[in-house]
């Protein structure tokens, strides 16, 4: 659709949408796994969905409707900014920003859309409690515990000096106690099942204080599929309300529908000689006449260079191999053995097409990396077209 404004022709976004390249999000399919790992919870166990990184692509805002209307209970973020966005789009359920909060600006603004912070060390609770007082506010706070992940949090075995200083200012509510697991993923449990160990260790000697933490949480996708009993009163799901299971061993606990689809469209057709090399660097060159459809979608949109002369896309039901080096706007395919290829036809490169599938688990195989990197990849130029 072409509107006029003030003489000059402008696309509307609709029109834009699916011209060159998108990302495809199923609103069924989210709905269906939050229900799903709900059915794997307790009535009283809640579940914390994950949507930073913009929901691991897929768009925070509209995943974290689709998990309330679904039956999710609160939403954690990374950083401070990804929490306002959700208060702006009216999401009113708790959020809890997992990142490390430092400034006097940030507690202000916590305070101000509701946020709930983690803290990672008594001198950061003293700074948000001393700060706290002189806005003449209090402020729900996490506390977390390093279990072995060796990154954010106070050391395991001084939960009971963490827990006491916190609990000495009224500024700061203790809303939960928490952990991150380092290895969930993987086939071996014997590093998750002690830091399971080590928390429920602490928690105990929590209790020697008369210390009852309200909400305890430990479980990410992977713990959660694998063993209720790192349920708790919470979990904190990420990618497997996205489709994905965090590992093949997982696959099949309960059943998960990918939500993300990419695709893109052909924008020209071209017949070229044997001896002709494709796009820079010439890494493909033909080896007989052969047909090429150029597409516009490149590494600028999240198609990882990488992945030049490997990749293969869904068209028109069947497998192609995309050919060259994958270009910033734009890749190539060997179009040579389909028929009636045309400009417009569109590619899937991530989803299913006439029964035929490709994954992020894919892309990662190859890549050599996981499909959290995959799905966090795909840029904002793409647009999120809910379906």
């Amino acid at each position: 659709m072409v509107l006029s404004q003030n003489g000059v022709e402008v696309y509307s976004q609709s029109s834009l949408n699916t011209d060159r390249a998108w990302v495809e999000i199923n609103e069924n399919a989210l709905s269906h796994n939050v229900k799903a790992i709900k059915q794997l919870l307790s009535p009283d166990t809640r579940l914390m969905a994950v949507v930073k990184a913009d929901a691991y692509g897929h768009g925070a805002v509209k995943v974290a409707k689709t998990v309330i209307a679904a039956g999710g209970d609160a939403f954690a973020v990374a950083t401070l900014q990804e929490g306002i966005d959700l208060r702006l789009a009216e999401i009113t359920a708790p959020i809890l920003v997992l990142g490390a909060i430092n400034t006097v600006e940030e507690i202000q603004a916590l305070s101000r859309w509701y946020l709930e912070p983690t803290l990672c060390s008594p001198q950061q609770g003293r700074f948000f409690a001393e700060t706290l007082r002189e806005m003449g506010k209090t402020l729900p706070v996490h506390l977390k515990l390093d279990t072995g992940m060796s990154r954010l949090g106070v050391l395991w075995e001084d939960a009971v000096a963490f827990v006491s200083e916190i609990q000495a200012y009224p500024e700061l509510e203790i809303k939960s106690v928490y952990s991150h697991l380092a290895t969930a993923d993987e086939k071996d449990d014997t590093f998750m099942r002690l830091q399971q160990n080590r928390f429920d260790s602490a928690i105990a000697q929590l209790k020697t204080i008369n210390f009852t933490p309200p909400c305890l949480h430990l479980a990410n996708s992977a713990a959660t599929l694998r063993d209720a009993n790192f349920h708790y009163d919470l979990v904190r799901v990420g990618l497997a309300l996205y489709g994905l299971s965090p590992s093949p061993e997982l696959a099949g606990i309960t059943p998960l529908k990918p939500a993300l689809q990419v695709k893109a469209r052909i924008t020209q057709i071209k017949d070229l000689p044997a001896g002709a090399g494709v796009s820079y660097g010439h890494q493909f060159v033909t080896d007989r006449p052969c047909r090429i459809a150029v597409v516009g979608i490149g590494y600028a949109d999240g198609v990882p260079r990488n992945l030049s002369n490997r990749l293969q896309v869904l068209l028109k039901g069947k497998k192609v191999s995309q050919i060259g080096a994958i270009t910033m706007d734009q890749l190539m395919l060997d179009v040579t053995d389909c028929e009636n290829v045309q400009a417009g036809d569109l590619v899937t490169l991530i989803g299913e097409e006439r029964n035929q599938t490709i994954t992020a688990d894919d892309w990662a195989q190859a890549l050599g990396t996981i499909s959290w990197e995959i799905l966090c990849g795909f840029k904002h130029r793409l647009p999120r077209i809910i379906t």
